[in-house]
């Protein structure tokens, strides 16, 4: 239980470890490069969104950074939703859920970035 719990931190400060393993792992398997590229995508996403709550929590002093983004999630999912339901009429659950997955792996793989930047020029100005 330890080498698991251990194997989510250290996933979850470095989420690009998972990305290119399940990438590679899954490449090499199924030989689709497409399909590699979005089972990594959908695997990194949870491990972006707590690696950013954390970023988030760690620089602004904060508490609730992965309620913030779960708030997110769910008005993403609400608007995405609501758009299906006024263009086609019904809504299409699972290409919602597909839709807001890959959006917040984008979005949290900016703000890893920018969050690492400005963790990093914050902790080089508290050390001079």
């Amino acid at each position: 239980m330890d080498l698991l719990r251990n194997s989510f931190i250290v996933f979850s400060i470095l989420p690009f470890f998972p990305f290119f393993l399940v990438f590679f792992i899954y490449r090499k398997w199924k030989n689709d490069k497409r399909n590699a590229l979005l089972v990594a995508m959908d695997v990194t996403t949870l491990f972006l969104i707590v690696s950013v709550s954390a970023f988030f929590n760690n620089i602004f002093n904060l508490k609730f950074g992965f309620y913030l983004i779960l708030l997110f999630l769910l008005i993403a999912v609400g608007l995405i939703g609501g758009a299906q339901n006024r263009l086609k009429g019904k809504v299409d659950v699972t290409r919602m859920l597909r839709a807001v997955w890959r959006m917040t792996f984008v979005i949290m793989t900016c703000s890893y970035i920018l969050f690492t930047i400005i963790g990093l020029i914050r902790y080089i100005f508290k050390s001079m």
